[in-house]
């Protein structure tokens, strides 16, 4: 993978480093977020691309206050967060070029943190030449977190107890599995056929969070995630936690995946074998050129 790069991969973060990102999302967490959460003002809620598509203070302030503590951290550093990205569009076309981006979703779920469910989580993804190296996936309620990267398994950790690797599940044959399809989020004229697959599976579901859905999947509780559509902060951190778990990763079409692209579909499972069994239930979602390669 490396000789395709400008330069070599050097080492994922240190230890240090890794704990001096994880307190610093803590206090986002307990400063900008909890004291908003079943606390939002409507004036602190507003819309971006549509009505579903929600951020709020929270969201904005949390961002603000990791961006800077990454800043003085890593002062050379590409930062892409979610929120500035909505107001300079060209940072997303700077990851697959930087020798070093941290992308950050202040708050994953953000419809369901406005709506009250206690459904959300901040997710820190670090990459190199838009390959996920480190990722972070946290849970603010519980103040929990999955982390990984190259170099360490993925782990769960909490407060006093000893980090616990976890693992993907086993997988298996299509009617047995259960998995995350984002139906809303796919192209109108794909929805009907996706849908029709439902029945096909042991359960169908979703959480309108990827922070949480990477999480019940790399520890083995659902079986597969399909993505409805790319953005580097809600995929490039479970892409990396769940290749660590054990399992296998890839853009539909077979690609591998980075975090500057824009198009195209994420497919997450525990094994080739499942993986492939997935894709060529879910070939329909390619454009026909595409689609035919995975049939040959």
């Amino acid at each position: 993978m490396t000789e395709t790069l400008p330069m070599p991969i050097t080492a994922p973060l240190t230890h240090a480093q890794r704990t001096q990102l994880i307190n610093l999302v803590r206090r986002a967490a307990r400063t900008e977020i909890l004291p908003r959460f079943r606390a939002l003002r409507g004036d602190e809620i507003d819309t971006k691309s549509g009505p579903d598509d929600l951020v709020t203070e929270a969201d904005r302030n949390a961002e603000a206050m990791i961006a800077r503590g990454i800043a003085r951290a890593f002062p050379n550093a590409l930062i892409v967060g979610e929120e500035a990205v909505a107001k300079h569009p060209e940072l997303w076309d700077e990851i697959d070029s930087a020798d070093l981006a941290f992308i950050i979703d202040p708050v994953d779920g953000t419809w369901n943190f406005a709506n009250g469910l206690g459904v959300f989580g901040v997710i820190i993804a670090v990459t190199r030449f838009g390959r996920p190296v480190f990722g972070l996936l946290y849970d603010p309620i519980l103040d929990d977190w999955i982390i990984a990267d190259e170099e360490n398994a993925a782990e769960f950790v909490r407060k006093n107890r000893p980090a616990a690797r976890v693992h993907v599940s086993q997988g298996g044959p299509i009617e047995g599995l259960s998995g995350y399809l984002p139906l809303a989020l796919l192209p109108k004229d794909k929805q009907a056929e996706m849908a029709a697959t439902f029945p096909d599976f042991n359960r169908v579901l979703n959480l309108r969070c990827s922070c949480h859905e990477f999480r019940m999947l790399a520890q083995g509780k659902m079986d597969f995630l399909v993505t409805g559509h790319l953005t580097p902060w809600d995929h490039a951190a479970g892409v990396i936690i769940c290749r660590q778990a054990g399992g296998h990763v890839a853009m539909l079409d077979g690609s591998d995946y980075t975090a500057g692209q824009r198009g195209g579909y994420v497919l997450a499972a525990p094994d080739a074998a499942t993986w492939t069994r997935l894709r060529d239930r879910f070939a329909f979602l390619l454009d026909d050129d595409a689609a035919e390669n995975v049939e040959n």
